[in-house]
């Protein structure tokens, strides 16, 4: 289990689903499914430290809301709807 040790609460990566990206010093932008606490698993996008040992800025989904964002990202034309 890993701790937020900022904060004090207690999150328990259930499944490491993808890693989005890397930056040169370790720094792993990842999509898992959290436990924070006794709340129920979420979806999480959170920026890890190597080995989990800090973490950084995140967005947790719950599962409806991880519906809507895949339906979002799933519409959208990327060759050239949008430029990013």
């Amino acid at each position: 289990m890993q701790e937020n040790k900022k904060q004090d609460l207690n999150c328990e990566i259930i499944a490491e689903l993808a890693i989005l990206s890397e930056n040169r010093k370790g720094e792993r932008k990842e999509l898992n499914l959290i436990k924070w606490g006794w709340q129920k698993p979420m979806l999480d996008i959170r920026k890890w430290g190597p080995n989990h040992e800090y973490q950084r800025k995140q967005c947790t989904l719950t599962k409806e809301e991880a519906i809507e964002l895949r339906d979002a990202l799933n519409s959208i034309d990327f060759e050239s709807d949008i430029e990013i």
